[in-house]
């Protein structure tokens, strides 16, 4: 499981818990209810999770407010001969398979929507009025119909995740990855996903993220959470 906390500048004057307590209080929803319950699917399972966080702080913080914090979620569960996954949000999972290209699962749709503001963004000064209003309207697209999806106050989110299976005969490992460390392929271009799983199978997870910000640096890019879960033996007890 990888939780991935999404931040946005303000978000603490409508929550006084932050980011990092919303990912951690998720993060161990979601193990207890993996515990407790293996056999939910997993779409229930974390909406199940969301609202018990929500309720952790609905009392005392402005949950629906679009800034509230929020996070993405990456999830493979290896169960009766199958590996389970789920992905909501930008996070990535990636299985590689034996007899085929590695399968790449990851949901788009905040990227897509967030490219579509870039050009209107760069035509106004930063922090100006307009600039202000851009950033509220592309906001508003969250956990919206139309757009895109987190863990955040509605468990009707999870309904949203990109879910599947496939037998774990057929698998050779898998990894979760946060958008950071996804940069290597689809922001800098440096692997594609087969190069990906082979050097973490000989290297590991610290190599790639090593390179991720070689590239941030050369590039001058702002540094990214970038963290990577990665599997093996999938069909070991």
């Amino acid at each position: 499981m990888l939780i991935d906390g999404a931040g946005i500048p303000g978000a603490e004057s409508i929550c006084r818990h932050g980011v990092a307590w919303y990912a951690s209080r998720l993060g161990g929803s979601l193990l207890s209810l993996l515990s407790l319950v293996p056999d939910r699917g997993l779409s229930a399972l974390l909406a199940e999770a969301i609202g018990q966080v929500t309720d952790d702080h609905r009392g005392t913080c402005d949950v629906a407010n679009p800034i509230s914090p929020s996070a993405t979620v990456a999830m493979l569960r290896v169960s009766d001969g199958l590996a389970e996954h789920l992905v909501l949000g930008d996070s990535t999972v990636v299985l590689d398979r034996a007899a085929d290209a590695p399968l790449v699962v990851t949901d788009p749709r905040e990227v897509i929507i967030s490219r579509s503001y870039e050009a209107a963004l760069a035509a106004v000064a930063e922090g100006s009025g307009a600039y202000h209003r851009l950033l509220r309207d592309l906001r508003a697209h969250r956990n919206q119909p139309g757009g895109f999806w987190l863990a955040k106050d509605d468990p009707r989110a999870a309904d949203e995740a990109r879910t599947g299976s496939c037998p774990v005969a057929e698998l050779t490992g898998g990894v979760l990855l946060s958008n950071g460390a996804t940069r290597i392929v689809d922001r800098f271009g440096l692997a594609d996903w087969p190069e990906v799983m082979t050097v973490l199978a000989s290297s590991g997870p610290a190599e790639i993220i090593r390179r991720v910000r070689q590239a941030e640096a050369r590039h001058t890019v702002a540094p990214d959470d970038a963290t990577i879960a990665y599997c093996t033996d999938l069909g070991q007890p």
